[in-house]
């Protein structure tokens, strides 16, 4: 057997007992000491988000200022609806791309562009009629983004065991929204005694700083062709054959596992939340020191919130079908609670009532309190909504080319989403409209995927369900009796 057939055998585990797999050869022996430690898939996994600590992390905290920490959220609408135009093309095709190159140099391109977008923020505060630059910064950025993103979905799925996969994807999401924590605790010290609307240049160059600082990080991680899981099973890399090859996978992954497009409404519905959150509630009721606490409270929530579903979501005592429809169900309660709680406040506020110029709600205010607290809250079920995506995902498949490519698929339809409600952002729909098309679409997102979850989720990942790891570089899929012979 040819050694590429050699590496593709060990894709396949967690289908019988150790004995058999050690039988077959299938198992090996992790290295001791600290290049143990270097390389274990956890420390590779904190290491991944790290990367994303550094990147779209301060992104987010960014964004979640409200209006990108300016007066006037027209720039930042049109600049996150150009990032989200590129996101969902690039993402599309991003599996393919990290497949040819190695997920490492897919994550170093992914990150450089998270740099120029801050400081594009920093040029509209020295230069008022660089909007045209922000703009384009955002687009430069959704094209890195989509490698960044997907890279890193390829990595966090296929990484873990399948026992581990809620821990592993709760790990990254608390380490990457650190960032947006980090970033926003930033904004607030430097922004703590004023009383404006608007951050000041100091914390633009604070987060540009940091964000150069992430891009070196992917060369320090290990190939992914050495990785060896904490079962003793393989991680299969991608083969990095031809681009036509790796075209043809594409397609492959979507004919071959059609219940993937029952999860697009959910993976669409996953950023159309943040427009209303940041921008038609943060920034429209909140001055610049309130809207940097709310910030950093809510990225709180979020590590709180995906370390707890990921918890659950791995409770090995739970079968995994019960798991993923506990999953279901925490968020749906979620998604009517927070939104209906939001509803009696947004029923009392229009563009019209609040303008960029009008005097805003401090930490101080009366109700305040209520108000922070259902930003804690939406930050809750933002982390448990995308980290039960991953999960379902990750239970789908063990193999990280198929993964490559469904995690482009999703930041495809998530940037979809996001392009579409910033763009409407911009051109100033109601607040109203922007705030239940968001309730209306997670809704329709967890109704489509119940029945994919039914059909889809099974105990364990089987074999003949890997069709791209049985896919030889001419496209030829062999059948799953030769892989395990």
């Amino acid at each position: 057997m040819s050694d590429l057939y050699d590496a593709e055998k060990v894709v396949y585990y967690d289908s019988g007992s150790q004995a058999t797999l050690r039988q077959r050869g299938e198992i090996f022996e992790r290295p001791r000491g600290l290049k143990g430690i270097y390389s274990h898939p956890l420390t590779q996994i904190v290491m991944l988000g790290f990367v994303c600590f550094m990147c779209p992390g301060l992104f987010n905290a960014v964004n979640g200022l409200g209006a990108g920490g300016q007066l006037d959220s027209t720039n930042t609408a049109n600049s996150n609806s150009a990032v989200y135009s590129t996101f969902a093309f690039a993402a599309f095709f991003a599996g393919s791309i990290n497949n040819k190159l190695g997920s490492r140099l897919t994550l170093l391109i992914g990150s450089t562009g998270y740099s120029l977008y801050i400081g594009s923020f920093l040029a509209v505060n020295l230069h008022p009629n660089a909007g045209p630059f922000v703009v384009s910064a955002g687009a430069i950025l959704g094209i890195c983004a989509g490698l960044l993103w997907t890279a890193q979905g390829s990595l966090m799925m296929s990484y873990p065991t399948e026992s581990e996969k809620g821990k592993f994807i709760g790990v990254f999401w608390a380490i990457f929204n650190l960032g947006g924590v980090v970033g926003a605790a930033v904004s607030f010290a430097q922004n703590y005694s004023s009383t404006k609307n608007y951050v000041t240049n100091g914390t633009y160059i604070a987060f540009v700083a940091l964000t150069l600082s992430g891009v070196s990080l992917p060369l320090l991680m290990v190939d992914p062709k050495k990785m060896i899981r904490t079962d003793g099973t393989k991680v299969t890399a991608p083969r990095h054959p031809s681009w036509r090859t790796e075209f043809i996978g594409l397609w492959v992954a979507l004919r071959t596992d059609p219940l993937i497009v029952l999860l697009f409404p959910m993976f669409f519905a996953s950023n159309w939340f943040y427009t209303w959150q940041f921008n038609g509630y943060n920034s429209a009721l909140f001055n610049i020191r309130a809207r940097s606490l709310n910030n950093f409270v809510y990225w709180m929530a979020q590590i709180v919130g995906s370390l707890s579903i990921g918890f659950l979501l791995d409770q090995r005592t739970l079968s995994r079908r019960l798991r993923a429809f506990s999953g279901w169900a925490i968020l749906m309660v979620m998604v009517l609670v927070v939104h209906i709680w939001a509803y009696m406040y947004q029923k009392n506020y229009t563009r019209q009532s609040v303008p960029d110029t009008s005097v805003k709600m401090d930490i101080y205010t009366h109700g305040y309190v209520g108000h922070i607290l259902l930003y804690i809250f939406c930050g809750f079920l933002d982390a448990m909504w995308q980290t039960t995506a991953y999960w379902i995902m990750g239970a789908m498949s063990n193999d990280p080319a198929k993964l490559a490519h469904f995690a482009g698929f999703y930041k495809s339809m998530q940037s979809a989403g996001a392009a579409g409600i910033w763009r409407a952002d911009a051109v100033k729909l109601p607040y109203m409209n922007m705030f239940l098309s968001t309730w209306i679409l997670l809704l329709a997102g967890l109704v489509c995927a119940l029945p994919m979850i039914h059909l889809r989720v099974k105990e364990h990942t089987e074999i003949k369900d890997e069709t791209l790891a049985r896919m030889d570089d001419s496209g030829h899929i062999r059948p799953p009796d030769y892989i395990q012979r």
